[in-house]
This record gives C-alpha cells, sequence and structure tokens, in this order.
C-alpha cells in the first residue's frame, strides 16, 4: 500500500518541480524581454513625466495615474514565463536599461524596478505561479503600484513620507487604478498579442492562446 499511494505523490512532485525549473530559453527571453521593457520605459519618461507632471498639477497625487506603464515588465514577465522570480527579473532588468540608457532617475531607477517587480511577483506566488488570468494580472499590477508607493515612501530625493497624508492615499490610489490598467490589463493584452503572433510558441502562454482560438 506504501508503495502504491506514494507513487503519484511522486510523480506529482516532479511534474510541479519541472514546471516551476527556469529552462534556457526562459532565462533568453527574460533578457530579451527585460531589454525591450527597459526601451519602452525609457521612451515613457518622456510622456508619462509630461502626463505625471501634468496631472500633479491639478491635483497633487494624480500623477499616479500615468506610473502604470513603468510597472508592466513585472506583469508581462510574469504572464510569459510563469516561474518563481520571473515578474521580478524582467522588471529589474528592464529598470537597470532605463537607468544605463539615462533619465532623471539614474541608479534609484534599479531600486524602483526591484520594489515593483517583487510586488508584482509577490502575486503570482499567492497563486502558486498556476493561474495567469486578466484578474490575476490586473492584481500583479496592484501588487507592484503598492511596491512603488512603498518606495518611493522611503526612497529618493524627497520621500513621500515627508508629504501629507491626503497626498500619499491620493496618490496610492491613483497607482493602484495606474497598475490595474496600465500594467495589469495592457500587460495582458500585450502577451495575448505576442502569442497570437505565435512568437511564445514554446511558452504555456502561447499554447493556452492557440487553444482558444
Amino acid at each position: 500500500m506504501h508503495t502504491s499511494t506514494s507513487a503519484p505523490a511522486n510523480r506529482s512532485t516532479v511534474v510541479a518541480s519541472d514546471r516551476l525549473r527556469w529552462r534556457v530559453v526562459d532565462i533568453v527571453v527574460a533578457a530579451v524581454l527585460g531589454v525591450a521593457i527597459g526601451l519602452v520605459f525609457w521612451a515613457w519618461n518622456t510622456v508619462g513625466g509630461l502626463w505625471f507632471v501634468a496631472m500633479d498639477g491639478v491635483t497633487p497625487g494624480l500623477g499616479g495615474l500615468a506610473v502604470g506603464i513603468w510597472l508592466i515588465g513585472g506583469v508581462v514577465g510574469g504572464l510569459i514565463i510563469r516561474k518563481p522570480g520571473a515578474a521580478l527579473l524582467v522588471e529589474l532588468v528592464a529598470a537597470v536599461v532605463s537607468a544605463l540608457i539615462g533619465n532623471v532617475w539614474g541608479p534609484l531607477t534599479i531600486v524602483s524596478g526591484l520594489a515593483q517587480g517583487l510586488g508584482a511577483e509577490l502575486i503570482f506566488l499567492t497563486f502558486l505561479y498556476l493561474r495567469f488570468t486578466l484578474p490575476v494580472a490586473m492584481l500583479a499590477g496592484v501588487g507592484a503600484s503598492v511596491g512603488a508607493w512603498l518606495n518611493e515612501l522611503f526612497v529618493g530625493s524627497s520621500p513621500n513620507i515627508a508629504k501629507t497624508v491626503e497626498f500619499n492615499l491620493i496618490y496610492l490610489g491613483t497607482l493602484v487604478v495606474s497598475g490595474a490598467l496600465l500594467a495589469g490589463l495592457v500587460g495582458w493584452l500585450l502577451v495575448r498579442a505576442l502569442a497570437a503572433t505565435g512568437a511564445l510558441s514554446r511558452f504555456a502562454a502561447g499554447r493556452e492562446r492557440r487553444r482558444d482560438v
């Protein structure tokens, strides 16, 4: 009896281990995604930066509505690669690329990428890297936004903890909305679009897309 009951458990353990083990293609794609999204961050530094300043001019804290694109790396990385650390790695590589190309935040961009990627990563971990639906993607965007909020609360030349409670609550609310929509929803749609081209054929995201068609 012991042999017959332990064999299925052993097989399920092996399957789970294989599912979570990084392959060479996962590492390569994570690096490529990080670089590509880093270029998106670099472009968004201008567009999003102007939007941020304009919204903050209306009401301090509303600038958070523009932040979501800077959070998209963790969502896309987690949705495509589906391995522990993927969301964190892609967001971090993207932040490094953005910092190396040059922006007004310099090395602090890397600290932000770490916090944002970790926020998204924790959401995928909560679902044990088993669910990658639109709601989970939007939650990952929210997780990244909370990571960004906590980071900016204490880090930077002008930490937000020195600002008013009203500002911080408004900023958190707008970050959550932007994270859910610009990072979560847009990230999920982007992965679906990539899967439709066949570019993700070696990933579960690509195979799922083919079954849906």
